[in-house]
């Protein structure tokens, strides 16, 4: 038995991200509240000598950060950290430079062998440059597809998550002018059932209800405008509703986000990564959260990016990296009691139907 099962604290890593943008700044900021480390025992992965500089550049004085050696010295009540990079490097707050790639990706390799060890339950990434981190070890279009491939799991989801929505994407990191091509009666329905699952495992939500969209304008207006919603994503809806399956649409993505109907589902599949990222960065860009669903373990980021432009100015929001931080945290526990409910089903017990009517949850 691994010490994870037997210990109920929950351990969180996070990756350093890119040391010349905002990274550190959300870090420090959230990891400064001590009602986080009431909640989790964090465990950043970088530079002790990186994580001191920020401090200093932010001026938080009695901001103090434990140093171990691996994630099984991890100090609860403690804010941690892992030297994945020990020696001195050049700092250019706002700058794009290949040592902020290099130690970008060691940070992410070291959290991926602790998840696969399981001597962390999550990770919490922090932003990269994915240009500068491209390398012959890192050649994924975002963190996403690194994990994915990481964890070999071919199937999996892009998720937005904020308190009052939820948005997936069937295509996530492509050029628009591919995305035709990519949208298949197939693809849609997988998105559609890891979507499922995951509401169900990692948010508590029995039988959610799933809102699909379009591919075109008014979602083809009847053929007139595009076949893809006639051909491709109806009878894709109409499959999974045969498994029981809680999906409607297809729905036209303006009238659908203008007449706030997100509001009558659990989440919301959306075709490409523009049509499901504007509006949820419009509607809650200071605490969306990244989630990577489909995976065997636990990853969430901040819906940000590296934000150079604010880099050492000491004016960016921790709210997004906290939300990342409380989510991780909520579906470690979530998968937990899943776990045990499948094992005791007779311990289920109904105690929420609220919001949209048909939403329950669960606890054990």
């Amino acid at each position: 038995m691994s010490k994870l099962e037997t210990d109920d604290r929950i351990k969180i890593g996070i990756t350093q991200g890119d040391i010349n943008g905002i990274g550190y700044e959300v870090i420090i900021k959230t990891l400064a509240n001590p009602r986080i480390l009431e909640l989790c025992t964090p465990i950043v992965y970088g530079s002790s000598k990186v994580a001191s500089y920020h401090r200093k550049v932010l001026d938080v004085p009695d901001f103090n950060i434990n140093l171990v050696r691996n994630a099984e010295s991890a100090v609860h009540k403690r804010a941690n950290i892992i030297n994945v990079y020990d020696k001195e490097v050049k700092i250019d707050l706002g700058l794009s430079t290949e040592i902020a790639g290099q130690l970008s990706l060691m940070s992410l390799d070291a959290a991926v062998e602790d998840l696969k060890h399981k001597t962390i339950d999550a990770v919490v990434t922090a932003p990269i440059n994915k240009k500068n981190v491209q390398s012959q070890n890192f050649s994924f279009p975002g963190h996403t597809e690194y994990f994915a491939s990481k964890f070999s799991s071919p199937e999996y989801i892009m998720l937005m998550v904020s308190n009052n929505i939820r948005i997936g994407v069937v295509t996530g990191h492509v050029p628009l002018k591919d995305v035709p091509s990519l949208i298949t009666e197939a693809l849609i329905i997988s998105k559609i059932k890891i979507l499922n699952e995951s509401l169900t495992k990692d948010f508590g939500i029995h039988r959610p209800r799933i809102a699909v969209l379009g591919l075109n304008p008014h979602s083809g207006d009847n053929g007139v405008l595009g076949t893809e919603e006639q051909t491709i994503i109806s009878p894709a809806i109409k499959k999974v509703k045969e498994d029981g399956i809680l999906a409607f649409g297809p729905y036209s993505a303006d009238g659908f986000f203008g007449s706030s109907s997100f509001t009558n589902f659990d989440a919301v599949l959306a075709m490409y990564h523009d049509q499901g990222l504007i509006p949820f960065k419009t509607l809650t860009f200071d605490t969306g959260v990244n989630f990577t669903a489909g995976l065997p373990i636990v990853r969430t980021s901040p819906a940000h990016g590296t934000a150079y432009e604010l880099a050492g100015k000491n004016l960016a929001s921790p709210d997004s990296f906290r939300e990342a931080l409380y989510l991780a945290v909520d579906i470690c526990r979530n998968r937990k009691m899943h776990k045990e409910l499948i094992a005791n089903p007779l311990k289920l017990t109904t105690i929420d139907e609220e919001k949209q009517g048909s939403e329950q949850k669960y606890i054990l």
